[in-house]
């Protein structure tokens, strides 16, 4: 579902808060005079996978029926965005509730995420939760190697059943289910095998469309069907266990799918994701709402439907009042923004340097600063000694669509594209999201923008400042520095 058809597709618009207050360390919370029980907390986040690409969200090729199910039975975020469109950054900040940036060394792709980072899987075992995941957990990197015993993600067990097996009676538990998928490689033609048919896919208009660009789009489907159909199974076995009522359900994703100008780019098709969260005997179904959401807020979330005090430290903020709401559409006024940011993910640089990007995102406009325009955004486009993926443009996947716009960059319907998803870029992007949904067009020279603009950036600055990030308070060339887990 593109911007143009958000309103048709929005309910009612209200706004309003309603009270929460929530006890200590006990076991249940008090909201609207009501006594509530904490909540088992079921995370599961897929890896890879972008905002529209659910069929409640208005795709007419994916089938998403769990998703769609959570959704219904609860609320759909349609504007919900990650810290960072990496991995291993974007897992850190879900876990940590930080912008990646204040993560050191965490804020890079195959790294460490430093022991005096509290994550709130650690908080809710101290509180009485039985906790654990099952397969990619926070990752790539390596967990151990700034103090940590075990991954950040708690405990790991190889599924669910063994996770339950483990739990000892009465304790309410908090389960990360990582998946691979759609993360790469995919196996050519899996989706139109399936049955999906090309035409139609509808093709991001920051990629060429071909045939082979929609082949490839329907085996990331295919992959994205995979894990929904996974956390399924996993909904089943709560619900058979009679404990889905008071279960906390959260489906998302780490970032946008793997391809040009979506992952690892601070766009939208690398940045907004999918976010479906119910808890069927105390949030509302049947809700949409608009508010802006960063993934970091889900840390303080968790830890305030539990009955737990959340960190100062922690820079995300609670969602839980949107939840508890009977409102839809605009919710919480305060949620008028987004940030995210992007450093080192692959080496693919001289001397292991990394992109450095930050961006705001309001409801009219994505402004992004690259801090380092003289580097190549997505790498350096020949292969060099030492780099890692020992591809071109490494920051990018490989892929079925990445070679046909390298092959055909300079046809028409095509070189545009491969300039603006390839090739270096300005200090500076602007983009007018009510005239150019697509983020296609950057007005950031047009004087027209200058006032927006300087509005933006001062808005990004402030919050950077305030968060400490070293690009902007000092320090920040540590981030091509740090080492390669």
């Amino acid at each position: 579902m593109r911007r143009s058809g958000r309103r048709e597709f929005l309910k009612s618009v209200g706004l309003g808060l309603v009270s929460v207050a929530f006890g200590g360390c006990g076991g249940s919370g008090v909201f609207g005079g009501r006594k509530l029980k904490r909540p088992n907390i079921l995370f599961a986040i897929a890896d890879d996978w972008s905002w529209p690409h659910a069929s409640i969200a208005g795709d007419k090729v994916v089938k998403t029926p769990t998703f769609d199910k959570v959704a219904r039975d609860g609320v759909l975020f349609t504007n919900a965005f990650v810290s960072s469109p990496s991995c291993t950054p974007s897992r850190g900040a879900i876990l940590t509730g930080q912008w990646h940036w204040r993560l050191e060394e965490g804020a890079n792709l195959f790294s460490t995420l430093d022991a005096k980072f509290k994550v709130y899987p650690d908080l809710l075992e101290e509180a009485g939760y039985h906790v654990g995941y099952t397969k990619k957990g926070w990752s790539p990197g390596n967990a151990k190697a700034a103090g940590r015993t075990r991954n950040p993600a708690g405990p790991r067990y190889g599924n669910f059943a063994k996770f339950l097996e483990a739990r000892p009676q009465g304790k309410p538990f908090c389960y990360w289910f990582g998946s691979s998928d759609p993360h790469r490689g995919y196996k050519w033609q899996s989706g139109i095998n399936s049955g999906m048919k090309l035409e139609d896919v509808k093709v991001p208009a920051c990629l060429a469309d071909s045939e082979v660009t929609r082949t490839d789009i329907c085996d990331y489907y295919w992959e994205v069907q995979r894990f929904d159909r996974q956390v399924g199974e996993i909904i089943k076995q709560v619900e058979e266990m009679g404990e889905l009522e008071n279960t906390l359900v959260v489906i998302t994703s780490d970032n946008g799918m793997p391809f040009p100008r979506c992952k690892c780019n601070l766009y939208d098709m690398g940045t907004h994701i999918p976010l479906a969260a119910c808890w069927l005997g105390t949030v509302k179904g049947g809700r949409v709402v608009e508010d802006f959401v960063s993934l970091t807020d889900l840390a303080p979330t968790f830890l305030k439907a539990a009955g737990q005090k959340v960190p100062s430290e922690m820079t995300g903020r609670s969602f839980l009042n949107v939840l508890l709401s009977s409102k839809e559409g605009r919710v919480d006024s305060r949620r008028d923004k987004v940030f995210t940011g992007k450093e080192r993910h692959v080496i693919c640089r001289p001397d292991t340097g990394s992109y450095p990007i930050r961006a705001i995102r309001t409801r009219e406009y994505l402004y992004i600063r690259n801090f380092k325009p003289e580097r190549w955004a997505m790498g350096e486009p020949e292969v060099k000694k030492g780099y890692w993926p020992a591809v071109p443009y490494g920051d990018m996947d490989a892929s079925p669509t990445k070679t046909y716009m390298m092959e055909h960059k300079e046809e028409p319907g095509v070189a545009k594209l491969f300039k603006l998803g390839f090739l270096k870029r300005p200090l500076e992007e602007l983009y007018d999201l009510g005239k150019d949904p697509d983020e296609l067009n950057n007005v950031a020279a047009d004087p027209k923008y200058a006032k927006v603009k300087a509005k933006l950036w001062a808005g990004l600055k402030a919050e950077l400042m305030a968060t400490g990030d070293p690009r902007v308070v000092g320090g920040g060339d540590a981030f091509d520095k740090y080492p390669w887990r």
